[in-house]
């Protein structure tokens, strides 16, 4: 439950830090557009198209994760491209204030592209999340041995067999409730076996 209302928190703090730093850059390069020629729509939409572009390449390089296939290259290249692009538009805007006006006026840019990323790192991590319980809950129940496992060795195997999941390593913290251990415990059996582990 923490856990959700920490991602859920930071997400709307992502969001709103977002929303606030997109108007400001929006105006910052509808200026910048406006006063280099263009009137009407065409002044109106051409910062849209930066920012969709960092979008547009941000969504297709999330999807090929969720996939587990590699990011296109387009990808990439777009986000790129629009990541200078709109940085580059709002320094131009605060230029003729000079470097600090030229830094102020880049604030909002950076702002947007560094929230909008992390809410892409918050998505991935959440999906990364999700597709490990299901293996959890989907996997059949290991048969039961002769000798059972004691709860030292069952935390053992449950952490060595996450390393090669998706996702990232069972928590140490879910280990000892699970077993029943001390975290203390949990954490010395899981460093005693990464130090004895082969380089």
């Amino acid at each position: 439950m923490a856990d959700r209302l920490i991602r859920i928190t930071t997400a709307l703090a992502v969001l709103a830090v977002a929303a606030v730093a997109a108007v400001i850059s929006y105006r910052h390069a509808y200026e910048l557009v406006h006063t280099h020629g263009e009137t009407g729509p065409t002044a109106r939409l051409v910062p849209f198209t930066v920012d969709g572009l960092i979008w547009a390449a941000s969504m297709v390089i999330l999807d090929a994760s969720r996939r587990k296939q590699p990011a296109p290259a387009l990808a990439k290249w777009s986000l790129a491209v629009g990541i200078v692009a709109t940085v580059g538009a709002n320094v131009a805007h605060g230029a003729s204030h000079g470097v600090i006006g030229a830094i102020v006026s880049a604030w909002p840019a950076l702002a947007l592209v560094g929230s909008f990323e992390l809410l892409m790192t918050l998505t991935r991590a959440a999906a990364r999340s999700n597709a490990a319980q299901d293996k959890q809950r989907t996997e059949p129940a290991q048969p039961h041995t002769d000798t059972e496992r004691t709860p030292e060795q069952a935390v053992l195997d449950e952490y060595t067999a996450s390393l090669n999941g998706p996702g990232r390593p069972l928590s140490q913290r879910y280990l000892a409730e699970k077993h029943g251990i001390d975290r203390r415990k949990v954490k010395q059996i899981i460093t005693t076996a990464e130090q004895s582990a082969p380089a």
